[in-house]
């Protein structure tokens, strides 16, 4: 039985091998058949394959009942499920042991053994069949193939014989046109032989005429002849290496010459014995045969009679010092004017009009003229001389009239208006012809304008903003302003006349240093706190601070547009040096100082409320009001002098710009008073908080109709003083309420900070700090506040409230004032762009109570404020720098407001 179990598995793996063969076979065959075809052979094998299986199952089980490929039902001792059974993984020992899982089945091997036997002659004979289909498709592959190649040699044995025809065809053609083509080329070289020989003889025929004429000096028919022999002599250019022909060609250039050199003699003889107008017509006539002689003659003609015209202008004003100089400019000019009348009058008749000789003296002239100009002002420069302003101004003036007839006579287009700004950027004839010789000496009126510049600003400094009989006026500007600039569009007007190059780039340069000048020493002088008499200072009053702020935004205005008139006249070369932004920057940040003086005018207003809340003694109330006597003042003030101030901003956005300004310095200063209260005990903590919600109504109303924007920035700056207050409301028994009470309102790490709430609560005694500071150490780096802290609170870290006599006090209230006034900056300004006092001096010191320029502070009693203009060039530039820095943040601040600095004026 054991053998027939090998038997069985022996014809397993025979039919598998022989699958596997027929499956190489059908797949090297199909590779290139349909690949669903090849799929469905493929499955067919693995079907046979499980086939096999399920016959051998069939055999073995069948064997105990009759016909071993009988599919009848199983005996109940032998197991055929082999449902799990694939050709991939197929067992054969496995399946036998579960078909003959018993003894007593063993005696059916030989029927399931005969059954295999049989499947397995089933298969060979499938294989052998499929290999002879096989074979036959090769067969037939194989015979359409030869087919094909031979029809495709059939076909290119078609075209070859097709192409051979061709040719064939081609070559009897050229041999039976050959003798008319050589007709034709005879036909072709007679004619030329007949047109060479007729123009030869024409050639001939008019070079004697020609030279028989010029004898007679008849230059009419002479021009005539001339144009005919140089066309035909043309012609001839390629049979110059025949002898006669080179002859010819010789004659007829030596007959040139003596032509142009007759007429340049007749044209020398006739000027010289004056007999011009006898002889003007064979003067004329003698033009035309220059014409016909080309370029070269034309131009030696018209070069004589321009040094014949200009030798007696040249031997007056060249050869005489006294003539030549600048005061006898206008003599020049005269001269030529004279000179043209003769040329329209005498001489114009003689030249072709084409020829352009009027034109041509004038540019002769001019630049001889020229030459004469820069060889007299090198001279006089070379020798030390100094040059009359004015005198060059009157010849540069004289000069440019000049040119400006010339273009007006010889140019088609003329030369648009040079009392405008806007003149015509067009290139002409005769455009600085004469005038370039002063161009580069401008620099000595650019230096005057200068002068004259620098004298105008102390007497603008002087004039009050406003004149005592003039009303006031929410939109008008200092007359000074107006005045400035009037005299900055007559000065670019005027250099726009004299040049458009390296002169206007100075001057544009001169506009800039007294924009600056104007806006250090005038603007920001009119809004400084000035020591008057026995008073500390003199505050400027509303109306001259809204003066200067209009002023600002009209120079601003104006030196953008200055700026876009000088780009427009000046050349492309210097177009980059005409920059006045950094001037434009400079008002702005005048503009943003103008805002900052407004809201010192209500801070001045508040001193006395913020003195009777420090007189109140915090630490003794026992009971709260509705709010503290202070407190009403204040609202009062607020009130009055924000509706009298905003009443007279005529634009929106600055408007919007005092409020802002002014809620930042409230908030601080009220922080500052805080801190002068101390100590305060639980209940004048929350006695002070229902006090600043009574201020912070009072700030809300100051805008009508309140902006979202507004009320959101008011509520975020009081934040700050209520979360203080709320911390010194709390009780300091139990220790952990008040810790806690810090950690969730101040939310820092601090020490020291939690050293200050302490002192302003009146804990000063050491042990009890000690105490507390261990409790607010162990609490803040707890997991439950840890990472919610920062390192140090905006709203305790400015605050000094270490030292308690008078003169640390004045020291406090010094450094929270500072931190107040730089808050006015009207965008929280960067640190780096703070307007830095201590590199500019006492001086600014005394004009704002700030160092960074963000309010104008009172300064200290008797001190003295010198005028910005006496600071030094350092000081100054830095002031410059620091008001521009301020100005660009302002600009920012005022677009986000709804409205542009500069822009269309709106009603507040």
């Amino acid at each position: 039985m054991e053998i027939d179990g090998v038997i069985i598995y022996a014809v397993w793996v025979y039919a598998k091998q022989k699958a596997y063969l027929l499956e190489i076979v059908l797949r090297e065959h199909f590779s290139k058949k349909n690949a669903d075809y090849e799929y469905r052979i493929l499955a067919g094998l693995k079907e046979s394959g499980e086939a096999l299986v399920d016959r051998s199952s069939g055999a073995a089980n069948g064997g105990l009942e009759g016909d071993p490929l009988d599919t009848g039902k199983p005996d109940e001792n032998i197991s055929l499920d082999s449902s799990n059974s694939t050709l991939a993984d197929y067992d054969p020992i496995e399946h036998l042991n579960q078909i003959f899982s018993h003894p007593s089945t063993l005696s059916h091997v030989s029927k399931a053994s005969k059954a295999i036997k049989l499947y397995q002659d089933q298969l060979d004979d499938e294989i052998d069949d499929l290999l002879e289909v096989q074979s036959t498709s090769n067969l037939d592959a194989v015979e359409r193939m030869q087919s094909s190649k031979a029809e495709v040699a059939e076909l290119l044995r078609k075209v070859e014989d097709v192409r051979q025809r061709a040719l064939q065809t081609e070559r009897n053609i050229t041999e039976m046109t050959a003798d008319i083509k050589q007709l034709d080329n005879t036909k072709k070289n007679l004619t030329l032989s007949m047109t060479a020989l007729k123009r030869l003889q024409m050639l001939t025929t008019a070079y004697e005429q020609l030279k028989a004429q010029s004898k007679t000096r008849q230059y009419r028919e002479c021009a005539q002849l001339l144009q005919a022999v140089v066309q035909l002599m043309a012609h001839f250019k390629s049979y110059r290496s025949i002898d006669q022909i080179a002859i010819l060609s010789r004659n007829v250039s030596d007959l040139q010459r003596e032509l142009l050199e007759q007429v340049c003699e007749d044209f020398e003889m006739t000027f010289a014995k004056g007999e011009i107008g006898r002889r003007k017509e064979v003067l004329s006539e003698g033009c035309q045969v220059m014409d016909a002689l080309g370029d070269n003659a034309r131009s030696r003609l018209v070069t004589w009679y321009c040094n014949t015209q200009l030798r007696e202008y040249r031997q007056v004003f060249r050869g005489n010092e006294e003539a030549g100089s600048l005061d006898n400019i206008s003599r020049r000019y005269s001269w030529f004017r004279r000179m043209l009348k003769t040329y329209d009058e005498e001489h114009a008749s003689i030249f072709p009009p084409h020829w352009k000789v009027g034109e041509h003296l004038a540019n002769v002239f001019c630049e001889g003229t020229r030459d004469d100009f820069r060889g007299i002002l090198s001279k006089q420069t070379r020798t030390g001389q100094t040059l009359d302003v004015n005198l060059l101004l009157s010849c540069l003036q004289e000069t440019l009239d000049f040119e400006h007839s010339l273009e007006r006579r010889f140019s088609s287009a003329s030369r648009a208006s040079m009392d405008t700004m806007t003149s015509s950027s067009e290139d002409t004839g005769f455009d600085q012809s004469i005038s370039g010789a002063f161009e580069p000496y401008l620099s000595v009126w650019v230096d005057a304008q200068d002068k004259q510049l620098a004298s105008m600003i102390p007497k603008y400094k002087q004039q009050p903003p406003k004149a005592p009989d003039e009303d006031f006026n929410s939109q008008s500007v200092i007359s000074s302003s107006t005045d400035l600039f009037n005299f900055y569009r007559l000065s670019l007007t005027q250099c726009a006349k004299l040049s458009v190059g390296q002169p206007l780039a100075d001057l544009t340069k001169v506009f800039a240093k007294y924009l600056e000048q104007y806006a250090q020493q005038v603007l920001l002088f009119y809004i400084s706190e000035r020591p008057t008499g026995g008073t500390p200072s003199r505050i400027p009053s509303v109306e001259d601070t809204v003066l200067v702020l209009n002023t600002a935004d009209y120079c601003y205005n104006t030196s953008n547009a200055l700026e876009e008139k000088i780009n427009g006249r000046m050349d492309e070369a210097h177009k980059s040096l005409a920059d006045l932004q950094t001037q434009a920057d400079l008002f702005m940040g005048i503009a943003s100082a103008a805002v900052r003086a407004l809201v010192r005018r209500l801070e001045v207003d508040l001193e006395p409320s913020w003195r009777e809340m420090r007189n109140i003694a915090w630490s003794r109330i026992a009971n709260v009001q509705d709010q503290s006597a202070y407190v009403g003042a204040a609202q009062a003030k607020i009130k009055e002098r924000s509706t009298e101030i905003i009443a007279m901003l005529h634009k929106q956005q600055y408007g919007r710009a005092f409020a802002d300004n002014f809620v930042e310095l409230l908030a601080n200063t009220y922080l500052t008073n805080i801190v002068q209260c101390r100590p305060i005990s639980e209940v004048g903590a929350e006695q002070m908080l229902l006090d600043v919600y009574a201020i912070r109504a009072a700030v809300l109303a100051i805008l009508d109709p309140q902006p979202p924007a507004y009320a959101k920035r008011v509520q975020t700056t009081f934040t700050k003083i209520e979360s203080l207050l709320k911390t010194l409301q709390v009780v300091p028994s139990p220790p952990e309420s008040l810790i806690t009470a810090y950690l969730i309102h101040i939310a820092d790490l601090s020490d020291n900070n939690f050293r200050k709430i302490l002192d302003l609560k009146g804990i000063r005694g050491r042990n009890e700090q000690s105490n507390l500071l261990e409790l607010f150490q162990m609490h803040k780096l707890s997991p439950q506040y840890k990472t919610s802290l920062v390192e140090k609170s905006p709203i305790l870290t400015p605050l000094n409230v270490v030292a308690t006599g008078p003169v640390q006090t004045a020291a406090a209230l010094s450094n929270i004032s500072s931190s107040a006034a730089a808050s006015l900056s009207t965008a929280n300004l960067p640190g780096n762009l703070k307007f830095d006092a201590a590199g500019i001096g006492n001086a600014l010191v005394e004009r704002f109570a700030s160092p960074s320029l963000g309010g104008i502070g009172t300064p200290r009693e008797g001190a003295q404020s010198p005028p910005i203009g006496d600071l030094g060039a350092e000081a100054g530039a830095k002031i410059n720098e620091n008001l521009r820095n301020i100005g660009k943040f302002f600009k920012r601040d005022l677009g986000g407001f709804g409205g542009r600095f500069g822009g269309k004026s709106e009603n507040s």
